[in-house]
């Protein structure tokens, strides 16, 4: 994947990885998944104003199952 497509992503708040005193971007490995299911939904078609919406939705999910099972 391209800087210039990371930079798009990181500016429309799609993926936020942390950055080193230098500026220098550090992604964890949740941000490397993140990523890499964002390039999975633009190679099906979806646009990047709808790929936001169904990130949250996932992360909602994730965390709404993170919590049963903890019950």
């Amino acid at each position: 994947m391209g800087i210039q497509s990371l930079r798009q992503y990181e500016a429309r708040g799609l993926v936020s990885p942390a950055r080193s005193e230098g500026g220098t971007r550090r992604f964890s490995r949740s941000d490397v998944a993140r990523v890499r299911r964002l390039r999975e939904l633009i190679e099906a078609g979806a646009k990047l104003t709808s790929i936001g919406i169904i990130l949250d939705l996932q992360d909602e999910n994730t965390s709404l199952r993170y919590e049963l099972r903890r019950k």
